[in-house]
Order: structure tokens, then sequence, then C-alpha cells
């Protein structure tokens, strides 16, 4: 992982973003805005979840007329997404709206954008510029044989005439996205822009598709901007509830080591050697460790290959064999089940993990590769041949 890259610090509502403070998650509501309740139902559901911040449509008339009520019936810090017509994001404004989203494609007047942002200089409040690669200014005309530039260069160059136009007016409140739904195209862009400025980074690829691959290139282009210490906020773009969203957020966090919310699951995957009923086991133990939403890892282990050494690195995990399984509490064996136990003393366990690092302060220590006695112990520790389940090999 390369050193995070240092940006300047923005506040949406009471969430910090840049500036060295965590990597934030985002999404944005499927509702109609207008509908009040619709939309702060759906902004509670993604809370809930662990959103920290919400974007929501501001479209039209009906929509900026909600605003005002809408943020003051909820906490969350939201986000207004303006498109064209600028007198939404004035509105959104006066209803005290955490941040304003601003795509430089189609607010092309410059006299509108510098009204946006004396109004939101007054206010403080912050501005993204949302740069899609669906939705560039026009290329200028070109001389005879001349090719127009790259789609990442022209992503850059719409960044930086709107940051030019804010910083006319002297305002630095100022988050930037580049979204293409080509991850190469997406990935150049930002690499291009992070040295050209200090201002923190919204990742996402946009509209990335149907659940499963969508995921896939998310994790694919956010995972390689993370790795090089560039993003402030990230967002997965699903064709989907935006529900499903949050969870592969905060996968893509935790696989990185950055951020983790919930269980981090370690688990086999099928093969010849496994003989326990492992996949039921682990999806139960995963909804259950879910629903506490406590940063634990479990390691859910069907053999004696990997298992032991699996299940010893997670915070709490289980080396099951044929009807038995051993329980690692932190790196060390704390008992023997047999395999109609197994979740019922994975969540015994998993409970007094979870009390010990509260009672320490301790519970952003549990991580994707354990942590205290289960890293110290390592892989390679040797457990008892009396403790490791019977499998078939040994019959």
């Amino acid at each position: 992982m390369a050193e995070r890259r240092k940006t300047k610090p923005v506040q949406i509502g009471d969430v910090q973003v840049g500036g060295g403070a965590p990597v934030r998650v985002q999404s944005m509501t499927a509702t109609d805005t207008a509908d009040v309740d619709a939309t702060l139902n759906q902004i509670a559901a993604l809370a809930d979840l662990g959103c920290e911040i919400v974007r929501i449509a501001v479209p039209d008339k009906d929509a900026a007329a909600a605003l005002p009520e809408i943020v003051r019936r909820t906490k969350t810090p939201l986000i207004a997404d303006i498109h064209f017509d600028y007198r939404w994001a004035l509105a959104a404004l006066e209803a005290n709206i955490h941040g304003l989203r601003l795509n430089p494609g189609n607010i092309r007047d410059p006299e509108k954008v510098r009204t946006i942002a004396k109004e939101a200089k007054a206010r403080q409040t912050p501005i993204r510029i949302g740069v899609n690669a669906g939705s560039l200014p026009p290329i200028e005309a070109l001389a005879d044989g001349e090719l127009p530039p790259p789609m990442h260069q022209r992503m850059v160059d719409a960044a930086m005439w709107e940051i030019g136009l804010l910083e006319d007016q002297d305002f630095d409140l100022i988050k930037i996205s580049l979204k293409a739904f080509d991850v190469p195209t997406m990935v150049q862009a930002y690499r291009d822009l992070a040295p050209k400025v200090q201002y923190p980074f919204h990742l996402g690829i946009t509209e990335a598709g149907t659940p499963r691959a969508g995921s896939v290139r998310s994790a694919i282009g956010i995972g390689i901007m993370l790795s090089e210490g560039i993003g402030d906020t990230i967002r997965v773009s699903l064709a989907a509830d935006p529900k499903e969203e949050i969870p592969v957020c905060w996968d893509i966090l935790a696989s990185l080591n950055l951020r983790q919310r919930g269980p981090t699951m370690v688990a086999c995957p099928t093969c010849g050697r496994i003989e326990i009923e492992l996949i039921p086991l682990a999806n139960k133990v995963e909804a259950h460790f879910q629903k506490l939403g406590k940063p634990i890892t479990v390691a859910v282990m069907g053999c004696v290959v990997n298992g032991p050494g699996e299940a010893k690195m997670a915070d709490l995990g289980i080396a099951g064999g044929k009807g038995r399984g051993v329980i690692f509490r932190k790196g060390e064996i704390v008992k023997t089940v047999n395999e109609d136990e197994f979740l019922s003393a994975l969540v015994e366990e998993g409970d007094k993990v979870i009390a010990e690092m509260e009672a320490a302060g301790d519970s952003s220590a549990a991580g994707a590769n354990g942590a205290g006695k289960a890293s110290e112990a390592g892989p390679d520790a040797v457990i008892p041949i009396q403790e490791i389940p019977a499998t078939s090999t040994d019959r």
C-alpha cells in the first residue's frame, strides 16, 4: 500500500472528508426526492448499513422544495446532486444542504457556477466537482488532422476548468470525482489529476452494472486507486437497490485493511477435502456477525490442510474435520465440539471476543489478518495432534 495522498479536509455535515480522515462510504437514494418519507426511509436504511454520506437527486422544483424537510428530519450528511439548472443548487443551499455535486459537463455557464460558489462560500458548504465520462463538455473545434484528446485527459480538463471557476471566487471547499465506466480510463484520470491539486477525491466506477459484474469492476478500479494512496470517499454504483452498494464498499475497504465494519469472513472454497457442511455454516455465521456490525474476523475452515493455520490467524475460527471441529479464539484452542454444536460454539466464543475488544477499547483492532495472540501465534504454530479433527486420511 502506498502512503496516503495528503489532501485538504472538507466537512460534510459532521463527517470530515480528506485531511487524513478515514475513507468514507457513500451512496445515493433511488427514490423520487419529492416523496419525503420514502427518501428519508431510504437514507435511514443506508445509514444503518454504514453509509456515512448520502447523495440525493435534485432534478426539478418539486425535489428542491422537499429539501428543507428532508434535511431537518435526518442527521445523515446529505449532498444535493445538481444537473443543468443552477437554481436547484441555490435552493439546496437555502435548505441548508451539507454539500453540492455539480457536473461541469452540464452547467457550462461560468457566471452561474460563480453564483453558486459565492452562495456556497457564504454558508461554508462544500462542492464536489463530479466529472462523468458520459457527460463531458463538448470538444472544441479541431484543426485538420488533429486528434481529439483521450477521454481521461478530457475528464481532467473538465475538472480543472471548474476548479478554476471556484478558486476565482476564493472558494476551496472542493471535492472531486472523475468517474468512467472503463476502469483504465478512470484510473488514469485520477492519476493525472492527483499531483495537480490537493483536494480530496471521491472514487467510483460510474454505471458499473449489475451486482456481480458491477461489484467486481468497482473493486478493481477503486482498489487500484486506494492501494496507490488515492481516494477519500468511495461509492459502488450498482444497478440494484442502493442498500446492496454499502456492503461492497466495506468489503473493499476491509480487503485493503483500511477500515472494517462487521465481520471479515475467511472460508474454504469448495473442494473434495471438506468433510463438514461448510457452506451453510459459513453463511449462518456471517449473517449472525453481520447483524452485530462489529469488526471481527471469523474463519470457517473445513479441513486440516489450511484450516488450523487460517483459524489461528483470525479473531475467531473453526477448523472442522469429520464430525468435529476445533474452535480457536485469538490464536488459542479453546474447545473441541461436535458438528451440531459448530454454530452455537462460534456464536458463544464470538461474543467473548467482541466483549474483550470493547473492554480494551480496541474494537478497531480486529482486522483482515487477525489481531493480538492470533497474529503472534502465526500459521506455523504447533497444534497438539489430539486436537486436530479426524479426516478421511486418518481413518
